[in-house]
């Protein structure tokens, strides 16, 4: 005897998952300003983290993207109060 068929969730109006809809039709998007290079030691050193986490394993790049997460969000952290 199999189970009854239950349905699922009503689908959800927008775009597919996924997909990013664009601004709407006549309107443009503001020009980013060139601000220069802006650098810190902490950030460079999460980001550097996580472009190389890809050559490990996955458990391993839990924990390194775990670690960029925490250095990131202290570092915003302490931002906010300066």
């Amino acid at each position: 005897m199999s189970a009854p068929h239950l349905p699922g969730p009503p689908p959800r109006p927008g775009p597919p998952p996924g997909v990013r809809p664009g601004p709407p039709p006549g309107i443009r998007p503001a020009p980013v300003e060139e601000v220069g290079v802006a650098s810190h030691p902490a950030v460079d050193a999460a980001v550097r983290g996580m472009a190389n986490a890809e050559a490990l394993a996955p458990a391993d790049q839990i924990a390194q993207y775990e670690a960029a997460y925490d250095t990131l969000r202290e570092t915003l952290a302490s931002i906010d109060q300066a």
